[in-house]
């Protein structure tokens, strides 16, 4: 079955960055489209951001500018670069396969942004 084991979160002040790092086994990786989405406490888990595999990007509006997704098709690793981290992006960040039929999820990392 498919794997994602999702790396890189963590405790980080108000402005600054970290780098989340999922690697995917058990899949043709380069064929699909990947994502990231978030759960804070007591919220519903949202999309942050997706990358096809030919690379095209979407964002939720409450990260564009800020977040940037990518793709390491030969590492099988996609990535979420966080800048200019807010509070409010505290959650438990989870990677995401969309898959054809259903999709993938990691098991998430904890995102807390606090001064």
């Amino acid at each position: 079955q498919v794997q994602l084991v999702e790396s890189g979160g963590g405790l980080v002040q108000p402005g600054g960055s970290l780098r989340l790092s999922c690697v995917a086994s058990g899949t043709i990786f380069s064929i699909y489209t990947m994502g990231w989405y978030r759960q804070a406490p007591g919220k519903q888990r949202d999309l942050v951001a997706t990358i096809t595999s030919r690379g095209i990007t979407n964002y939720a509006d409450s990260v564009k500018g800020r977040f940037d997704i990518s793709r390491d098709n030969a590492k099988n690793t996609v990535y979420l670069q966080m800048n200019s981290l807010k509070p409010e992006d505290t959650a438990v960040y989870y990677c995401y396969q969309k898959g054809f039929t259903n999709p993938s999820w990691g098991q998430g990392t904890q995102v807390t942004v606090s001064s």
